[in-house]
């Protein structure tokens, strides 16, 4: 049934992309069989997941086989002088080794085997298609909401300093070493994902069945669920409403020369060197290129969901995970993507979101519904805040700031507080009486 629900949404998305005139998910990964991926290193993470399910050997011959396919289409394009502008020269090969192994599945698995098979060809597949789907939302927004609300969000998050403001600062005077650094972080962050889900995924080929929750399902239902709010809530961010969504890469990163040399729909050329005015906020029109992608953060989801996933394995994993947060926050902010209300939103979507599934496979019973309800009763009060409150949060920064900041403090103190009770051989329930001592 959910397989069926995910295909079903794939081709209504698929379509719903094909009305603007480009081809959608199902059609771009159909398509990187054989033209140059857009993300190989994806598609080799995607891999990954995919071999948790086989034994050594069997890894081992699928490592080699995606290697030595990609090898071999990279020396045909290089005969027929076939030159990749667009996408990576590598990672076919791992899309080839995924679908054989489906074929395999069918034709050469039988029983439990044959499931086991299909659910990791399945993850690595779902892994692949989130980022397609991601793409294809957010290219959706910009077609959509002619509207943005930056001006909202702006002015709220006067009441926590505007953080975007100071880190942008902070970035732009790290200059090219500060830059590249976060933007490597900021890029490689599905790597990461699947670096702790491959330790919570270790099991699996010894053990012949996937754990219950792990972290590969927490991304997919974020990005799945996320984009949603991204059309109820359209913002693009403070380096596009509010800068030139240019200068601060120029002469930084090598993206520079496909960045707009201006940005006419922008407020005015204020980030990150000038504050945004504090005003009578409105929505105004924008672009129908710049995503609308900021309310909530998820890529402050993901990190969130990469560093709860990470507390229960070694030590260099655990400090993976806090470095990975930290440093995705630091650059959502100074690279301009993000407000800092955005950040706060993202951590309480996650929380509701990874505490739905928790409960989920726990069993909904009265802490998890509660737990949940609460997670989304905050977050859906943060947007009606942003919305409508704006001007009373900027006049009164010392009382609003901590009440975002508890908000969201309030949430994550509920998750951990909750889901610890769930654990096994924590009981939690009223201290039996002290017992007399026996003389």
């Amino acid at each position: 049934m959910a397989a069926v629900a995910v295909l079903g949404f794939l081709i209504a998305l698929e379509f719903a992309v094909r009305h603007y005139g480009l081809p959608g998910p199902i059609t771009t990964q159909a398509r990187e069989v054989i033209c140059p991926p857009k993300s190989g290193g994806l598609l080799y993470a995607g891999m990954a997941l995919m071999m948790v399910v086989l034994t050594w050997r069997q890894r081992f011959i699928a490592l080699g086989a995606a290697i030595g396919i990609d090898i071999v289409i990279w020396v045909v394009r290089w005969l027929a002088d076939i030159r990749v502008t667009h996408g990576h020269p590598f990672g076919n090969g791992a899309l080839w080794v995924i679908l054989g192994c489906a074929v395999v599945a069918v034709t050469r698995r039988t029983g439990p085997e044959r499931v086991l098979l299909l659910k990791g060809v399945g993850l690595a597949l779902l892994l692949v298609a989130g980022r397609k789907t991601g793409d294809a939302w957010l290219f959706i927004t910009s077609k959509t909401r002619p509207m943005v609300l930056d001006q909202y969000v702006a002015t709220a998050d006067h009441a926590l300093g505007n953080p975007s403001w100071l880190l942008g600062r902070i970035v732009t005077a790290s200059g090219p070493v500060g830059f590249n650094f976060l933007d490597f972080v900021y890029g490689q962050l599905p790597v990461a994902a699947v670096v702790v889900a491959l330790y919570q995924l270790r099991h699996v080929a010894a053990e012949r069945r996937f754990p219950r929750h792990h972290l590969v399902r927490t991304f997919l239902v974020i990005g799945l669920v996320g984009p949603v709010f991204y059309m109820i809530f359209p913002v693009v961010g403070p380096v596009f409403a509010y800068g030139t969504g240019a200068e601060h890469w120029e002469g930084v990163s090598l993206w520079a020369p496909h960045m707009p040399p201006s940005a006419p729909w922008a407020v005015a050329d204020l980030w990150p060197g000038t504050l945004s005015p504090i005003g009578a906020p409105q929505s105004m029109s924008f672009d129908e290129i710049t995503p609308r992608n900021c309310m909530p953060s998820l890529h402050t989801a993901w990190a969130t969901a990469i560093f709860i996933h990470s507390r229960k394995g070694p030590r260099a994993l655990r400090y993976a995970g806090t470095f990975w947060l930290i440093a995705t926050l630091a650059a959502t902010l100074g690279f301009g993507y993000h407000y800092g209300a955005d950040l706060i939103a993202g951590v309480v979507f996650t929380l509701t979101i990874e505490a739905a599934l928790r409960a989920f496979d726990h069993g909904w019973d009265r802490s998890g519904v509660r737990l949940v309800a609460y997670g989304a009763t905050v977050f859906a009060a943060l947007l009606v805040s942003y919305r409508y409150l704006p001007l009373k949060m900027a006049g009164h920064p010392w009382l609003a700031g901590p009440l975002l900041l508890l908000a969201m403090v309030s949430v994550v103190y509920g998750y951990v507080r909750t889901t610890t009770s769930w654990e096994p051989g924590v009981v939690r329930g009223p201290r039996p009486a002290p017992q007399p001592e026996l003389i």
